[in-house]
């Protein structure tokens, strides 16, 4: 059984720095597809990063203007997102996704991942 499950979250001011990480358990990785969501209160779960566990191969939501990078650490089931240039709009709670078949195409699609971490609170004051 897939288990994921997200740390590195917390409070940092505006133009601050975090580094998200998703610990992910249960199965062999390989060919999958590893997604990064997240959800301010009232809002939908927006997409902001999709890995492909063999080839690296990455795609972001278009609000990461490059601010953002998505990678995984070899020898470990790790996948990790270094959030850089952090804005008060960033406030959301982050959850790690993965899906067993690969599909970049619906890398940005929440409805695709059928395993979901717990999330992680990522707070940014102004």
């Amino acid at each position: 059984q897939v288990r994921l499950v997200e740390s590195g979250g917390g409070l940092v001011q505006a133009g601050g720095s975090l580094r998200l990480s998703c610990a992910a358990s249960g199965r062999d990785f390989e060919s999958f597809l590893m997604g990064w969501f997240r959800q301010a209160p009232g809002k939908e779960r927006e997409f902001v990063a999709a890995l492909a566990w063999t080839t690296r191969s990455t795609r972001y939501g278009d609000f990461v203007r490059g601010r953002f990078t998505v990678s995984r650490d070899e020898g470990e089931n790790t996948v990790n997102l270094e959030m850089n240039s952090l804005e008060p709009e960033d406030t959301a709670v982050y959850f790690c996704a993965a899906q067993q078949y690969y599909s970049m195409s619906r890398g940005s699609d929440r409805d695709w991942y059928p395993y979901w971490g717990r999330g992680t609170q990522v707070t940014v004051s102004s």
